[in-house]
């Protein structure tokens, strides 16, 4: 029996060493495989940047010049005539002497010099939604003869425009001006301004870039909304609370002096009745310090893909409404998303920030991480505005304002179009619920009652 578990003993141990070997064997496979990949890497980089460099510098231009159906063409008639050289086909030639007649007749459409002065104007580079986005374009003739007309193209966000400038005398000069939808928040990029010529085949374009580029902000529809309807905003004096300090605004009781006390806050009347020195001492106030968290978590918004980014739109306009208010008052706030905080320091910078959030699916970023990261970032906020979409229950609610710090004021609101203007409470987090920007005026104040 001994010798049998020894000799199964030993095989087990055989076989656990084998294993161990392999392993240790392919651990070192793995690695020289991963070195040799590394080392390969580091002689073939100089050859990879060079061919980038020469690509950037002779491939690139003439795929900017060179169309889809000049490349064809050009690759075909190249084709065509090896063939034709090759085996002495007639059409072969004759194909490949039509696509070459092409591309000279091509060419010669694109050639040739143009001097402009063009100028690109912006009446406005922030509108809201809605507004009427007006520019000009000027475009000039600086040189001592006359210019052909042209085609300018002025690129719009993902959209190109066209103006046929006219033939120009020497000095003359053309006026276009033109409109730019705003019916979505965005920021468009306008421009370059740049001049065209193209052969009616489509097989060569070249293109002249003549003016510089400008971002144009459409921002969130916001609506008005006067002092009492933020409601929670309080002056210097702020929101008492229990905490008692040495130096505040609020005057609460006096107490016995003691060392490192300020003696400026010494009461010496008190201090002469009693025969001991007393100072004041403060009540400790909060703050008038709005923290708005914008959810972007596009699953909390809508019952469908169509319906839940305009329903985020509306949140959107509703934490910009908020916040403007709150810069045109000169009160301190801070905007959080889960993007992060958005510059507030200038209302406009702020109107900028909420311009570039973009939505998207957060399944593991809830409007319940959102409060905990907002009242982490802001512990001096005295009112938390909680903006979210109709998909938000109330257990995620109160999972919400569990985050909350005691003192201070919640408001969390609702947004999805259609919805009943209404107002509840989970526990001390009032609730309301939006279905259009003009009613959150009288929202805020019911919440304000």
């Amino acid at each position: 029996m001994r010798d049998g578990e020894n000799r199964r003993s030993r095989r087990a141990a055989e076989r656990s060493g084998r294993r161990a070997a392999l392993s240790a064997h392919a651990a070192r496979s793995a690695t020289a495989v991963s070195e040799g990949v590394d080392v390969a890497r580091e002689y073939a980089r100089p050859a990879t940047e060079r061919a980038g460099d020469l690509f950037e510098r002779y491939v690139a231009p003439l795929a900017r010049v060179v169309s889809p159906l000049g490349f064809a063409i050009a690759g075909t008639a190249l084709t065509l005539w090896v063939l034709g050289a090759a085996f002495g086909w007639l059409e072969a030639s004759l194909g490949a002497a039509m696509g070459t007649l092409l591309l000279v007749i091509a060419i010669g459409f694109i050639v040739g010099k143009s001097e402009y002065d063009v100028a690109l104007d912006l009446h406005r580079t922030r509108v809201a939604v809605g507004d009427r986005a007006v520019g000009a374009m000027v475009v000039k003739n600086p040189s001592k003869r006359a210019t052909f007309g042209t085609t300018m193209e002025l690129p719009v966000g993902a959209a190109v425009a066209e103006f046929r400038v006219p033939r120009l005398g020497p000095g003359a000069e053309h006026e276009d001006l033109f409109t730019i939808p705003t019916k979505r928040r965005a920021v468009l990029d306008v421009g370059p301004v740049r001049s065209v010529r193209q052969d009616p085949f489509g097989l060569l374009r070249r293109q002249v870039r003549w003016s510089d580029e400008y971002e144009l902000y459409v921002h969130p529809k916001t609506t008005a909304l006067d002092g009492s309807s933020s409601g929670f905003i309080r002056d210097l004096e702020g929101m008492p609370t229990s905490d008692l300090s040495n130096s505040d605004v609020s005057f609460h009781a006096l107490r016995e002096y003691e060392a490192g006390d300020d003696r400026r806050h010494i009461h010496w009347k008190s201090s002469a009745r009693t025969g001991e020195l007393m100072v004041r001492q403060f009540e400790e106030t909060r703050r008038s310090h709005l923290a708005i968290a914008l959810s972007l978590n596009l699953g909390e918004y809508g019952d469908d893909l169509e319906q839940a980014p305009e329903d985020f739109e509306l949140a959107v306009s509703v934490a910009a409404s908020i916040g403007l208010q709150a810069a045109t008052e000169q009160r301190k706030f801070s905007v959080l998303s889960q993007s992060g905080p958005i510059r507030t320091d200038t209302g406009r910078n702020m109107m900028d920030g909420l311009t570039r959030v973009q939505s998207r699916l957060m399944p593991r970023r809830s409007v319940v991480n959102l409060t905990r990261t907002t009242a982490e970032t802001v512990p001096t906020a005295s009112v938390v505005f909680i903006i979210t979409g109709a998909k938000t229950n109330a257990r995620q609610m109160r999972q919400a304002s569990m985050h909350i710090p005691l003192g201070v004021r919640a408001i969390a609101i609702r947004c999805g179009h259609g919805l009943n203007a209404a107002r509840n409470n989970i526990g001390d987090l009032t609730v309301l619920t939006l279905g259009n920007l003009d009613e959150l005026g009288v929202l805020l104040r019911r919440a304000a009652a």
